[in-house]
């Protein structure tokens, strides 16, 4: 036996020789860590169903990304529809009031009509014995090319803080 290990060959065979055993060693522990992971993976998809994990996983995925468009769309419309808004005539203000205070009562009126920049119109209503008089004006940034009375610049006010 000591000629046997004296050729430099023989060494080699050896070597590879406990190489194969320890390889087949760790080929049969790594195949049992394999059929563990098998059975837990059957335990736990076990009653659902599943055949392909991997194709439900890319069909999810594609479903997140579908709803992600569609609430970036939805956002989208949200702040023009905020926009909008803000333009809309939809800030009012009311006020009742005596326009001759010697005779009447408060049937004399001015509404105020304006969006949030306060752009809209003033109507004024003046109510006397004999008659009563309408009166529009335009009103641009809490302003009219017409001159407001009191009444008409506080109606404004009470639109603009409507907001």
């Amino acid at each position: 036996m000591d000629q046997f290990l004296q050729r430099p060959a023989d060494w080699l065979t050896v070597g590879l020789a406990a190489a194969v055993i320890i390889l087949f060693i760790r080929s049969f522990v790594l195949g049992n860590r394999l059929k563990r992971i098998k059975q837990n993976f059957n335990e736990f998809m076990n009653g659902t169903g599943v055949e392909d994990l991997e194709q439900i996983i890319i069909s999810m995925k594609e479903r997140i990304s579908q709803r992600e468009a569609s609430h970036e769309k939805l956002k989208l419309s949200v702040e023009a529809i905020a926009e909008r808004m803000k333009n809309k005539k939809g800030n009012v203000g009311f006020l009742r009031y005596n326009a001759f205070a010697e005779k009447g009562n408060d049937l004399s009126f001015s509404i105020a009509v304006v969006d949030d920049q306060e752009d809209g119109m003033v109507l004024s209503g003046l109510h006397s014995r004999d008659q009563t008089f309408v009166y529009a004006k335009p009103v641009k940034q809490g302003e009219s090319q017409y001159t407001l009375t009191p009444e008409e610049k506080e109606a404004i006010t009470q639109a603009a803080r409507s907001k």
